[in-house]
């Protein structure tokens, strides 16, 4: 089973690991791009980020850590918008779903958000729901 049932997410947390979430398609036809959420196990803390790239990939070119930020302007030292910081796993996934509108039942483990930018790739990059038939989290406006 590709995701992780929040007991999964709350363990790979505590054990420093990383979980992504795939968020679909940003920009327009003539610049797209990709979204993924992202928590990260710090020193004593959950950091939560956002990360756009530009969708420059193909099926044997998936790995969205090397594709360029979608915001030309970004410094490659500051790749992923950090959204917050908090002190419980729990709560960062809280914020991430919060600021990202990712979902619960949606995360995976590090790495694994290659595998749902490829099934993204192979249905013709769809743009109203991803290629399960999940809608695309709405981008959010909010505090975050």
């Amino acid at each position: 089973m590709r995701y992780l049932a929040e007991p999964f997410i709350i363990g790979a947390l505590r054990r420093g690991r990383s979980v992504e979430q795939f968020l679909g398609p940003v920009g327009s036809p003539e610049r797209p791009g990709v979204r993924y959420a992202e928590v990260r196990a710090a020193r004593t803390s959950y950091e939560v980020y956002v990360h756009a790239v530009e969708d420059v990939g193909h099926e044997s070119f998936l790995d969205l850590d090397v594709f360029p930020p979608f915001d030309q302007d970004a410094e490659e030292e500051d790749f992923g918008q950090l959204l917050g910081t908090t002190e419980d796993p729990q709560d960062a996934l809280v914020l991430a779903e919060e600021c990202t509108g990712a979902v619960r039942g949606r995360w995976v483990n590090q790495g694994v958000v290659q595998d749902e930018y490829r099934d993204f790739v192979r249905a013709g990059r769809p743009s109203g729901m991803s290629p399960d038939g999940h809608p695309w989290p709405d981008l959010r406006t909010g505090p975050c």
